[in-house]
């Protein structure tokens, strides 16, 4: 009977090693195994890669986009552009009719000159009453000078009363003289006003000049920097409002990143992290920049109308969505940048460093590559 057991129990042995090896050559425990072990890998990784080397999908370019509006009206008589088309600073963009902007230059010039002959005769009438005043200033000493010799006489009783009488009349009425001459040089000098540049009328007339001049420049429209023309839907013989947008101008020269990263992302975030960027129009090639600011706020939900009530938005699940900040990015060499690469409103990935652990980095590393060339076929 003993030895029954002992065989019973070496068969036992036997099965359960037969059935260890099967386990170990049974291959979907085996790749179960190995899935599991890397899905642990990939979730620690992104849990402390959320704070320390966070990467985000949701980045696009984001250049200044300026309507060209032009600033005076009238009709487009030659335009210069195509629509997509590259352009550099100072390049014509179109021109407007210029014929009625010429002749109200013309028309300011002569009113300038205008101004100056009528300053020329306000002088000559300043002059002439200055030779009034001088007149009746003298002709009132004349008086006076004969008027006391008549006073001498009418003391010693040579002259009558009546003679002095007119010698007193002839002084008032040469005193009166002499205030209407300067009453009359004031207001030559009053009308005449500053002399040169400051006199009102020259300012006037040099001001509307100005204007003149600044609208005829203006029906020539030029670049305002480097940058590329869209959105054109004029050409000649489009009759253009001041204030109308005609075209839209992308300047190249000023050209950033927004990515959108979630608030766990943000905790060691500074301004100045490296960052590595991966575009969508570049796929294998990787890009180095660095994050020039980060938001502070963002717009949460619509604001409710007066008069009305709260608006309580309603959320499903057990997970709310993550509330998402905007980050800037500038790229390190934008010069060295193959032209066409950086287009407004393209998208790519980012990966941004904010410390020096090996073992983050490296997996960042590895994985904004993975991306960049994952993106040949999406």
């Amino acid at each position: 009977m003993t030895k029954e057991n002992e065989k019973t129990e070496q068969s036992s042995v036997a099965d359960v090693a037969e059935e260890v090896v099967a386990v170990q050559k049974d291959p979907v425990r085996r790749i179960t195994k190995i899935v599991l072990i890397a899905v642990a890998f990939v979730f620690v990784w992104y849990v402390i890669a959320d704070r320390h080397a966070p990467w985000s999908d949701q980045a696009r370019i984001h250049s200044y986009v300026i309507p060209v509006v032009p600033q005076v009206s009238g009709r487009i008589v030659d335009v210069d552009v195509e629509k997509d088309q590259v352009v550099d600073a100072g390049k014509m963009l179109f021109r407007i009719d210029a014929s009625d902007y010429e002749l109200a230059v013309e028309t300011a010039e002569s009113s300038l000159e205008l101004a100056g002959q009528e300053i020329g005769a306000g002088v000559a009438t300043v002059v002439t009453a200055q030779a009034q005043l001088v007149v009746a200033e003298t002709n009132l000493e004349h008086i006076q000078a004969q008027s006391a010799r008549v006073f001498e006489m009418e003391k010693k009783q040579v002259f009558s009363k009546s003679e002095g009488d007119k010698a007193r009349a002839a002084i008032k009425q040469g005193k009166a003289q002499v205030r209407s001459a300067e009453a009359g040089l004031d207001k030559a000098k009053q009308a005449l006003g500053a002399e040169g540049d400051k006199n009102p009328r020259i300012r006037s007339a040099m001001a509307n000049l100005k204007q003149a001049q600044l609208n005829l420049s203006r029906t020539t429209v030029l670049a305002p920097s480097f940058g590329g023309i869209t959105n054109l839907q004029v050409d000649e013989g489009f009759y253009a409002n001041a204030g109308q947008p005609v075209m839209t101008f992308v300047e190249f020269g000023n050209i950033w990143l927004q990515v959108n990263l979630r608030e766990n992302n943000l905790a060691n975030l500074k301004i100045g992290n490296p960052v590595e960027i991966s575009l969508d129009v570049q796929p294998g090639t990787i890009y180095s920049g660095k994050i020039s600011s980060i938001g502070f706020a963002v717009n949460s939900s619509t604001p409710d109308a007066i008069g009305g009530l709260n608006t309580v938005e309603g959320t499903t699940g057990w997970l709310r969505d993550a509330q998402r900040f905007p980050v800037m990015i500038s790229f390190d060499d934008i010069a060295s940048m193959p032209k066409g690469s950086l287009r407004a409103g393209g998208q790519a990935d980012v990966q941004v460093y904010t410390g020096d652990n090996w073992f983050v980095n490296s997996m960042g590393w590895l994985w904004i590559r993975a991306l960049s060339w994952l993106s040949y076929v999406y």
